[in-house]
């Protein structure tokens, strides 16, 4: 596959390079696979919060019940989020961001 480079202005719509949709293909496609989809997202997405809600407690060195301690949060709402049954939303997610870029003033403050 070639690199092809393109030189676009926005201010003229004509010079933007013209996609390749299939539209049979996108005609196609029904209710039912557009749920089937989402529903791959959404599981893909609960996986990749599990990873991320491991990562941060790997990266602080604690168990999961530690962790739980640490945080505030019951022992099994960490192992659903590691195991992405559930995920964490509103505060706890921000907590867990905070944990991830700053571990020591973050955990310093839980205290």
């Amino acid at each position: 596959m070639s690199t092809v480079r393109v030189k676009v202005d926005l201010s003229r719509p004509t010079t933007l390079p013209k996609g390749r949709v299939d539209r049979r293909k996108l005609d196609a496609t029904t209710e039912a696979d557009l749920a089937i989809q989402q529903a791959e997202d959404d599981a893909e997405a609960m996986q990749d919060a599990a990873r991320f809600v491991r990562r941060v407690r790997r990266r602080l060195g604690l168990t999961q019940q530690e962790f739980a301690r640490r945080i505030d949060v019951p022992l099994d709402t960490i192992r659903n989020w590691e195991q992405g049954k559930r995920y964490p939303t509103g505060a706890a997610r921000s907590l867990l961001k905070v944990l991830d870029r700053v571990p020591k003033a973050a955990l310093a403050a839980l205290d």
